[in-house]
């Protein structure tokens, strides 16, 4: 049987990020396992793609709901998270980690 740890925050390694129609892309959590995506917006849809340099984000991307938090895994050699929103100006806090 195989234990999974709570998620472990690299505190610090946060940022926030604002997405719009187009998509954007930033640097981080090179050499973590994770990231915890929260949307901070209470109506807008995000999504986001996580990847190596050169990545963009579409609307067929992973959504994150308003008003909500999730963790994805990553390649520890994945640097990159893509996002973008289907319309209006969302607001992500993203923060590296390792666990779940």
């Amino acid at each position: 049987m195989s234990v999974q740890a709570s998620f472990n925050p690299a505190y610090t390694s946060g940022v926030t990020v604002s997405p719009t129609t187009s998509s954007s892309s930033s640097t981080i959590g090179l050499g973590s396992k994770a990231l915890v995506f929260t949307n901070l917006s209470e109506t807008v849809v995000s999504y986001v793609r996580v990847g190596k340099s050169g990545i963009s984000a579409s609307t067929a991307d992973y959504p994150i709901l308003p008003s909500s938090q999730i963790s994805l895994s990553k390649e520890q050699d994945d640097d990159t998270v893509a996002y973008i929103t289907a319309s209006g100006t969302g607001s992500i806090h993203i923060l590296p980690g390792e666990g779940y």
